[in-house]
């Protein structure tokens, strides 16, 4: 019916059978007229409209009109008049002058509708191209499109007229010979242009940042415009310089907006429901449960002593109590409502790349039906050779297709990974920003940085793959339609097998899970233990624990070996199950077919299509399982990012900002707690602080004088009452908070930089003489935690940045107790006191120097977190309260002091106070009592165990003017990252090899490479199988020989799984093998690394060996070195077997071979230097990360948040940077391999039909379905092979660590006597010491002799070398010349565990580990609890630790944050005490310590260590003044050496010292 209204619009036939079914076939004319006319044009009226919109919205006309354009347009144009003129032929033809045609011979409808069909068209193209450059789009997808599809259709009409005129030997109808010849050669040229960017002059610039943005459409889907940066990286190693800019909506910035928009919304309605259940809950409960969940809280969080007390005597019910409290803990927060925030911000990539997969989906069950064709076309003799030639064009062009939707998605939904993580990190970092000190405690630090790194890991791998969800159900049941076609219900035992192995794999899976999170718990331990280890390295050296450290982390990481082989084992058998699963599916389903009846004969188009059909069917099934997997993990993931996020944020309400309130700061009857439902720290609190005041905060330790500051700032949960403040804020902690930054930039803070006021502050924050020391001066980098600064200089940058800040209310908690006397008193004179830069300012400062008060407009007096009395200094002191008791405390020592005498010296009119030099000590952090019932984590001491390290840069170089490099080497305290260039080296992965073991190695290469050829083996058994088809063609078929044929074909396959699994357990245990030996190595030699490393190399990068590249070398390298062996067999097997059919091939594998080389290295060479660059530009938003959570009081209180976003958005686009052209890299390289994958098959195809007469068919189903595979495996094999490069690195980076130079060894051959020392002398000969090599000395030359049981006091500025002094005594750093003599005995020829065994040091910060009190004091186990039981005693801890109810094996903090600073130094005097050795260092062990805990600690070491030699690093003089010599030390050289008396007769360098501290020599000798 149609083909007859066809016939007569074209006046011909539309379509006859005859055309086709001859050598030459050729299309009836009709048809090209119509259909192949209506394909491209239909196309083109679909998608006009889209680029006619931007014609009707009103754009800017850019002006500019590029050549391009006009070449379009001019085309175009053309392409109208041709068809003009087409029209005008017809009508001349049939209207012309001279013609008279009559009606029924005029032409036909179609050569008058035709033209007017294609000049609306080209119109229509005009319209089009016009809309495109309004719109400032570089070119289209559809035009593109469209020009190919017509230039395709017009192909066919061109070959027909040109066939038509050689056949009659002359051209019939030359107008439109000519017409058609014409508008071809338009179309290829439009089609040409068409592929072209047309780039407007402002685009220009940002191309050159990011070529993606001027990549036409041809480049974008075949990647190409990646191809200077792999020609970039393969001539040099990238650098993070060549990076492109990222597009606009692959930037943190816009990423996290959106989401948070989406997280807000859904978040509430989920707080919604949350409330709504737990209303529901309340009603249920009966009353019983209540009391047991309020028994788990209260366990839980320690609140009451009743509780405590219950513990014992309830044991039945307290493990009821922690049945409940698990359920409990389970889910109290709101939930499930991440996964739909994340779906609602990504929507459109989700939607966009499940198209693309949906269309591949599709095109990969045609290859098999094709093949199908091609096995009929080689067995059917008679049919025609160009069907052949189709099939095997058609299996290129399916294939072609096939990869360009594949890569599109995979691109897609890598980039949807990496968003999705990007948005996950900064959700957590704006999150940690305002979170409130609950959920802070919740977690550490390490734990919380998880979250940025593991968690949101986890959400990118998954999202990568996640719509296989949906298209591995899709694929299995087309496999299973199609297969049913050629097999008939047999394909059933197939399945049945393929769902066995499902319910296996959900075991297995759920097996794995568990091991995993055993593993993680391990792995959690052994990080934070190796934390600590870092972080007190210096600690550990000088007590030289290393030994019992490393024993600790060896046990987890033995315990976690064990987890992991577990695994290995579980995965071996999923292994197995898996590569025996498409061996036992088609044997089940062969054997089902051919016993099912007699007439079933297995021929090879059934055979091999059915085989290709269940490889199709092995991916979505492998994946599955896999998938389900990886998304529980995620749920696990998803958990803990949902109750982080979600956890309370801080207060706001609880500082209000109201400008009628007449004072600066008020505080109105204000309870205050650091938890919600804890007791609070202060009490009933009323303050009335006017503006330009200056207010002083005093009382005991403990209370609650740094609660208070915390309750201003709002950190704290405000039970009743209100504070009100007016003006910004500026805020001084008690430890010093710096950033790895430059000094400048720390004391600027962020505010934009005045010079005049920069360097007044300078001068008043006496830090101008420390930038003169420092080597670059303020643009010296500091360190990690400020560690190349004093605590004295930190204390003063610190000071500095507040002053700095102009901020209207200053909150300074305790800032002068860091620094020496002098500085303290210049400080309060240059910057708080009435006449420094900040005395308009309101200022709240909390003190213990007495000697200030006086000169202060009002004392606040704390006493147990109540205000006991607020008054100015002479009326406090009248009244006889609380705050003269205060004074007495710390003026006892010096009530003989006369007070004229210090005005008279001084002249400043200065109160008898001034004469005690009270400027040395931090506050304590909790009251002792209180620890156990509420575990205070304090909000500035959450600082870290600061480091406060030796190395001074100060002593770096003094500024040598001259010598420019000298002063820029030692600027640089840490070295940038060392990054390994080039290609791994072959011995990384040797060493890998050397650690599983060279047998292992071995048997897995053999064991896999037997599995392959029983592989290829069953391949070749079934091709020979389906020839038996021919044979007995119309005989009945043996039953013996189908036997025979079943029975081979199965045990093939289950020899290959058990081949497979015997693999995967070797390699299993060579690979934990590996992992054991490389860490073991690295832990041995950071243990022995010398000081100067930990000093040189922040923190977060030796974390980050132990943390990210162990886990690498754990579980990545084991799982790519597999899949890499099995896909180099699986390739040389393929090609093998195609060669074996077509012996023509082997000359096609050198060019293509060739192909894929270059590809290989280009991509290997870029990818392995982008994933360098992305480890290296990962470390930055973590160490960012710590510092922000350590400093968040600082932030808040600055009200920084906002500069702290940006930065951690600008540190997160740097990485972003190297991820997005690592991704492109990817699709580059895939694009590129399965092009030559294609061409294999393509090659195969032509092979075959080129050969067909001497092929059998079985020989061409078995080489193209395999070829048909290889595309796959091609792919994943230099995947693999780079994967495996770049996860190799791993182990180069680890190695690297193993193989730094170590200090001394701990133990020689030289021992010392048992009781060395005895006498406990000490000889200094001419003793000269640098911190490196090529930095100046530190010490020059220092000889002294300290004899037996003398006690030395050692002092001088800071910098003087007082601190080096005792790093040299324990050899933590090397003598440069000269030696140090113990009793005779050279300290150097001895081990170093030897000697500082037998030296005792109470170092500055006292350093305390997690883990019990017992092993804090004694790591080793080596004395008995009597001993420790006594040192308590002699320490005055014996009454706290025998109140606490764990007593010795009591659980002290992650840095000993559960203990105050006071508490933490006894404990170091207590570990002093144990060591009972002859000579102690005392370092400056009473600047953290108040002054009672400052009297505890003096009078005991005055009678415990009577009998030792004492050197004490003193900060304040009083402490030195009763010992028998003083050695002054200035620059490094030993200036006065002698008696307390005799120095201050000699009116020096000590004299000048006691003056300005105060001290004369009537006190002397009254001491």
């Amino acid at each position: 019916m149609c083909a007859a209204v066809l016939d007569e619009y074209c006046g011909s036939v539309f379509w006859n059978s005859s055309y086709v079914e001859r050598e030459d076939p050729d299309l009836p004319v009709c048809l090209e007229q119509t259909v192949l006319v209506w394909i491209p044009l239909g196309f083109l009226w679909l998608c006009a409209p889209w680029h006619l919109l931007t014609l009707c919205r009103r754009t800017k006309d850019t002006g500019c009109l590029s050549r391009l354009y006009t070449c379009k347009q001019v085309v175009a144009s053309l392409l109208f008049l041709t068809a003009i003129a087409g029209l005008a032929i017809t009508l001349a033809e049939d209207f012309g002058p001279n013609q008279d045609v009559p009606k029924a011979e005029r032409s036909p409808t179609v050569y008058y509708t035709n033209p007017i069909i294609y000049a609306v068209s080209w119109v229509l193209v005009l319209l089009c191209q016009e809309g495109l450059r309004r719109s400032g789009a570089i070119d289209s997808a559809t035009l593109f499109i469209f020009w190919l599809l017509t230039a395709f259709c017009d192909v066919f009409p061109l070959q027909t007229v040109i066939r038509a005129a050689l056949r009659q030997g002359e051209i019939v109808d030359l107008p439109r010979f000519c017409l058609v010849c014409i508008s071809f050669g338009l179309e290829v040229i439009a089609l040409i242009l068409s592929g072209l960017a047309d780039i407007s002059p402002d685009a220009r610039e940002v191309v050159k940042k990011n070529p993606e943005a001027g990549a036409p459409f041809l480049n974008r889907i075949t990647f190409n415009w990646f191809n200077s940066m792999a020609i970039k990286g393969y001539r040099q190693p990238l650098v993070q310089e060549d990076m492109w800019a990222l597009n606009e909506e692959d930037t943190t910035g816009y990423i996290s907006q959106h989401f948070q928009h989406f997280m807000q919304t859904e978040f509430a309605a989920a707080r919604q429901r949350y409330q709504k259940k737990l209303a529901k809950k309340q009603n249920k409960q009966p009353h019983s449960e209540t009391f047991q969940n309020g028994l788990s809280s209260g366990l839980g969080k320690g609140i009451s002593q009743d509780v405590l007390m219950m513990e014992d005597r309830v044991k039945k019910e307290d493990e009821k109590a922690k049945k409940s409290k698990k359920k409990k803990e389970e889910e109290n927060y709101p939930t499930s409502w991440l996964i739909p925030t994340i779906y609602k911000t990504f929507k459109g990539i989700l939607l966009e790349s499940a198209f693309f997969k949906l269309l591949q989906d599709l095109l990969s069950f045609a290859s098999p039906q094709l093949l199908k064709l091609m096995i009929t076309f080689t067995q059917d003799k008679s049919s025609y050779t160009w069907e052949g030639y189709l099939y095997a064009v058609l299996l290129l062009a399916v294939a072609l297709l096939q990869s360009l939707f594949l890569q599109q998605y995979f691109q897609r939904c890598f980039v949807l990974g990496m968003k999705v993580r990007t948005a996950i990190m900064a959700a957590v970092y704006k999150k940690a920003l305002v979170v409130s000190n609950d959920t802070r405690k919740e977690s550490t630090v390490g734990e919380t940085v998880n979250l940025m790194s593991a968690d949101a890991q986890r959400f990118n791998d998954v999202t990568n793959f996640i719509h296989l969800l949906w298209s591995c159900p899709l694929q299995i049941a087309l496999s299973i339609v199609f297969l049913w076609q050629e097999l008939g219900p047999s394909v059933l035992a197939g399945l049945l097998v393929m769902i066995l192995m499902v319910p296996i794999n959900g075991l297995l899976a759920t097996k794995a899970r568990k091991f995993q999170i055993e593993n993680m718990k391990f792995k959690d331990k052994r990080l934070k233990i190796m934390n600590e280890i870092l972080n007190g390295m210096k600690i550990l050296k000088l007590y030289a624990w290393e030994p019992s450290f490393q024993a600790q982390v060896q046990g987890i990481r033995g315990q976690e070996l064990n987890v992991m082989k577990k695994f290995a084992y579980l995965t071996s058998v999923s292994t197995f199950i898996f590569s025996c699963a498409p061996a036992l599916v088609s044997l089940a389903t062969f054997a089902v077919f051919v016993v099912a009846s007699s007439d079933n004969v297995l021929t090879a188009e059934k055979a091999f299509t059915a085989i290709s059909l269940f490889n199709i069917l092995r991916f979505p099934l492998a994946m599955l399982p896999m998938l389900i997997a990886a998304i529980v993990q995620t749920t696990v993931s998803r958990k803990r990012l949902e109750k982080f996020l979600g956890g309370e944020d801080l207060e706001s309400d609880v500082v209000r900002h109201d400008p009628s309130f007449g004072s600066a700061v008020n505080v109105c009857n204000g309870s205050f707690s650091w938890e919600k439902d804890g007791e609070p720290q202060l009490k009933n609190v009323n303050l009335d602080i006017k503006p330009g005041r200056l207010v002083a905060v005093v009382g005991a330790v403990g209370s609650g004088k740094s609660s208070l500051m915390s309750s201003i700032l709002g950190e704290m949960h405000s039970i009743k009452g209100f504070i009100n403040i007016q003006g910004s804020l500026a805020f001084v902690p008690q430890q010093a908070w710096i950033q790895n930054a430059t000094l400048r930039d720390n004391i600027m803070f962020g505010s934009p930089l005045e010079e005049k006021r920069y360097q007044e502050v300078i001068q008043a924050c006496a830090l101008a003489p420390d930038l003169e020391l420092l080597p670059g001066s303020d643009m010296t980098e500091i360190g990690e935690k400020g560690i190349n600064l004093s605590g004295g200089q930190k204390q003063r940058v610190s000071l500095a940045r507040a002053a700095y800040s102009q901020a209207d209310i200053y909150l300074l908690d305790d800032p002068l107790s860091a620094v020496d006397s002098h500085v303290g008193k210049h400080l309060f004179e240059k910057v708080i006191g009435p006449k420094g830069i900040l005395r308009d300012k309101t200022r709240v400062l909390v003190t213990h120097g007495v000697s200030f008060l006086p000169h202060v407009d009002e004392i606040v007096v704390l006493v147990d977190g109540v205000v006991s009395e607020v008054g100015s200094y002479s009326s406090l002191r009248a009244s006889k309260g609380a705050f003269s008791e205060f004074l007495d405390t710390y003026a006892k020592e010096q009530n003989n002091k006369n007070t004229d005498k210090s005005e008279s010296e001084h002249g400043h009119g200065v109160a008898d106070e001034d004469l005690v030099p009270e400027g040395d000590d931090t506050q304590p952090d909790s009251p002792l009592e209180d620890t156990v019932t509420a575990t205070l984590k304090r909000g500035n001491s959450i600082r870290r165990s600061q480091r406060n390290s030796s190395f001074r840069a100060r002593n770096d170089s003094k500024r040598k003017s001259g010598n420019v490099e000298e002063i820029n080497k030692g600027q640089r305290l840490i070295e940038k990252e060392a990054m390994e260039t080039g290609q791994v080296k072959f011995s990384v992965y040797l060493q890998y090899l050397r650690s599983m073991g060279w047998g292992y190695t071995a048997a897995v290469f053999l064991v896999y490479f037997i599995q392959n050829i029983a592989f290829i083996g069953q391949n070749i058994w079934l091709s020979d199988w389906t020839n038996d088809a021919a044979e007995y063609y119309n005989m009945t078929y043996p039953a013996e020989k189908r036997d025979t044929r079943v029975g081979v074909f199965g045990a093939l396959g289950v020899i290959q799984g058990l081949f497979v699994f015997l693999g995967t357990l070797l390699l299993a245990n060579a690979s934990v093998e590996a992992s054991r030996i490389l860490h073991s190595r690295l832990l041995d030699n950071i243990l022995r690394a010398p000081m100067l490393f930990f000093d040189t190399t922040p923190i977060g990068r030796v974390v980050n060996r132990f943390a990210k590249d162990i886990f690498t070398i754990d579980e990545a390298i084991p799982q790519s070195f597999r899949s890499w062996i099995l896909c180099l067999l699986g390739v040389l097997g393929t090609l093998f077997v195609i060669c074996l059919a077509t012996p023509f091939f082997t000359i096609v594998i050198i060019p293509l071979a060739v192909i894929y080389f270059f590809v290989q290295r280009f991509y290997v060479a870029t990818s392995r230097q982008l994933r360098r660059l992305d480890s290296v530009s990962r470390s930055p938003i973590y160490s960012h990360f710590g510092e922000t959570v350590s400093g968040l009081s600082v932030i808040r209180a600055y009200g920084h948040q906002e500069r702290f976003l940006q930065h951690n958005e600008a540190t997160m686009d740097e990485n972003l940077k190297t991820v997005y052209p690592w991704i492109v890299s990817n699709r580059w390289l895939a694009i590129r391999l399965e092009f030559v994958g294609n061409l294999v098959v393509f090659f195969a195809a032509l092979l075959a039909v080129i050969s067909r007469d001497s092929l059998d068919s079985g020989m061409v189903g078995l080489s193209i379905s395999y070829s048909l595979n290889v595309t796959q495996t091609l792919n994943w094999l230099v995947r693999m092979t780079s994967e495996l490069e770049t996860n190799i690195v791993a182990v180069e980076r680890v190695s690297e660590y193993s193989i730094i130079e170590n200090e001394a060894q701990w133990v020689t051959d030289t021992r010392p006597a048992k009781e060395w020392p005895d006498a406990g002398r000490l000889q200094f000969e001419n003793y000269k010491v640098r911190y490196r090599p090529g930095l100046d000395l530190v010490l020059h030359g220092i000889s002294c002799d300290i004899s037996s049981t003398e006690k030395i006091g050692i002092v001088g500025r800071t910098g003087a070398g007082k601190s080096s002094l005792t790093n040299c005594l324990f050899r933590i750093i090397e003598a440069a010349d000269g030696r140090i003599l113990i009793d005779g005995v050279d300290i150097s020829k001895i081990g170093l565990h030897d000697l500082r065994n037998n030296l005792t040091i109470i170092p500055q910060d006292p350093v305390l580990f997690s883990g019990t009190l017992r092993m804090n004091l004694d790591p080793f186990d080596r004395s008995s609890d009597e001993d420790l039981w006594k040192v308590l005693e002699l320490s005055h801890l014996k009454e706290y630790v025998a109140g606490l109810p764990e007593g010795l094996q009591h659980e002290v903090a992650e840095g000993g944050e559960n203990l105050s600073v006071g508490q933490r130094q006894l404990l170091c005097l207590a570990r002093a005490l144990l060591r009972k050795s002859r000579i102690l260092i005392l370092d400056e062990a009473t600047a953290a310590v108040d002054l009672e805990t400052d009297n505890l600690i003096q009078t005991t070491i005055r009678k415990e260590f009577a009998h030792c030699t004492v050197l004490t690093i003193a900060h304040r003089l009083h402490s030195i003044m009763d010992s028998s010599r003083v050695m002054v030390l200035d620059a490094g050289r030993i200036v006065e050496f002698d008696s307390p008396n005799n120095l201050l007769e000699k009116q020096g360098h000590f004299y000048a010292m006691a003056k300005d501290a105060g001290i004369t020599q009537a006190e002397i000798t009254s001491l």
